[in-house]
């Protein structure tokens, strides 16, 4: 039996007395592209930050490759890209410096694929040269997107990766993730509050009330379902928005 890329069992986060994960369990196996769904606040970001290891969790516990991410192995760290909200990159080095920096901390960096998302998406010679902190928030996030995909990740975690992106921005990097990234069998959780986005790239949906997974399944299907009526009649044609405002209500 193939064990699930993430597993996390009763996992709780509290900010002092706010409860922003309770008792919250949650699967995602191999190859499953996920949407994460949820209100402002709701607890997105820290969901995210909870299986990734980068907070600290009040209760429960995250395996990640079969490993508690407490104690994570570099390997398996190696297998995983994060484009968070906000970038978090190191404003004082220019871009090559950045990615040469982490070029040495991946085995299977690709360097092909690097050039090529930086032609592509505009990083010229002049842009390369400047220090990270006088790109603007677009470039930035382009940036970080580039840093998470050029290893070529076995699971991707994309915490509204393109809230700083023009509208051209986010078809080329939604092109980039079904072309070359999902058709590859990576295992993607992608949160963002554009549904549309969601719609082209994402085959499951999770949605995150009150500290928990409380509805998650084939995206079709939740469609699907919530368009019959209690009898089985066919009902007016949900949106994902519908769907979205009658489960986070």
């Amino acid at each position: 039996m193939t064990v699930p890329i993430i597993q996390m069992r009763d996992v709780a986060k509290y900010f002092g007395s706010a409860i922003v994960l309770s008792k919250l369990d949650w699967e995602v196996t191999q190859g499953q592209v996920i949407g994460l769904l949820g209100r402002n606040g709701a607890g997105k970001s820290t969901l995210m930050e909870c299986l990734l290891g980068l907070r600290e969790l009040d209760g429960g516990s995250v395996r990640l490759f079969g490993e508690d991410v407490a104690t994570l192995s570099e390997a398996a760290r190696a297998r995983i890209g994060y484009v968070p909200q906000k970038s978090n990159l190191f404003e004082w080095m220019t871009p090559l410096q950045l990615l040469d920096y982490f070029k040495a901390m991946y085995p299977r960096w690709n360097a092909v694929k690097v050039d090529a998302l930086l032609e592509r998406w505009g990083f010229d010679a002049l842009m390369l040269g400047k220090p990270i902190g006088r790109l603007s928030g677009g470039e930035q996030q382009r940036l970080s997107i580039i840093r998470a995909l050029a290893h070529d990740p076995e699971l991707l975690v994309l915490d509204e990766p393109v809230s700083s992106l023009d509208p051209a921005g986010r078809r080329a990097f939604l092109s980039e993730l079904v072309d070359g990234v999902i058709e590859r069998g990576t295992t993607v959780v992608f949160s963002t509050h554009i549904l549309t986005d969601l719609e082209r790239v994402a085959l499951d949906v999770a949605f995150l009330k009150g500290g928990r997974i409380g509805l998650q399944g084939p995206l079709d299907e939740l469609l699907e379902g919530a368009r019959t009526t209690s009898d089985g009649r066919r009902a007016e044609p949900v949106s994902l928005e519908d769907l979205f405002i009658e489960v986070t209500q």
